[in-house]
């Protein structure tokens, strides 16, 4: 795929990829750039590996939640819609996080229901436009039905919220309200238990 760089503006840089928008477009360039200290070849297959992953969790993902529609891709890069909105951690407020961290909630027990564990479950991940939040960036995201991984989603999104939003009281509480759609929730619930448990253990 070739891209147009004069058209496009760079909105982040991470350690795997470029984020690209296209504002004549209304689209987002995601661009896995190549890392120059891996082997040429072992390169080219992790990125064309991790992005068939990304395609294929958006695929699945999409059919149960709201997430940017994708409108093309190749080896490494995804074009997708730009979903233009808010951050979730930009709006959230005393007036309204209660409603929409159970809304959140809902969304992650609908993933979970697929097997599927995003990863980086954060407010800055989460775009509020009309009323409906999108989930964004799936670039760490896998399939899997392991208690294990579902609580370590849960406990990454915990940690997010205390750190961020540490003035909202019980954000947590009231995402675990929608969360309970999840068909093991009390299985995720133990297994989350645990994982704090380890942590304190760590830090001891």
């Amino acid at each position: 795929m070739s891209l147009n760089y004069n058209d496009l503006i760079l909105l982040s840089q991470g350690a795997e990829a470029k984020i690209w928008l296209d504002k004549k477009k209304n689209l987002i360039i995601k661009e896995r750039i190549p890392k120059s200290y891996r082997i040429k070849e072992l390169d080219e297959e992790l990125r064309k590996k991790r992005t068939r992953m990304e395609l294929r969790i958006l695929k699945k993902a999409s059919k149960v939640i709201n997430v940017p529609k994708v409108i093309d891709s190749d080896d490494y890069t995804i074009v997708m819609e730009y979903v233009d909105g808010e951050k979730l951690r930009d709006v959230l407020n005393q007036q309204n996080y209660k409603k929409l961290m159970k809304e959140v909630g809902i969304i992650v027990a609908k993933l979970h229901n697929s097997n599927i564990i995003h990863q980086d479950l954060t407010t800055s991940n989460m775009i509020l436009k009309e009323e409906k939040i999108y989930l964004i960036d799936f670039g760490l995201s896998f399939i899997s039905q392991r208690i294990e991984d579902k609580g370590v989603d849960l406990h990454l999104l915990k940690e997010a919220l205390e750190s961020k939003h540490f003035n909202l009281k019980n954000a947590f509480e009231y995402f675990l309200e929608g969360y309970k759609r999840y068909e093991k929730f009390e299985e995720v619930m133990e297994r989350l238990r645990k994982i704090e448990e380890r942590g304190r253990y760590k830090h001891k």
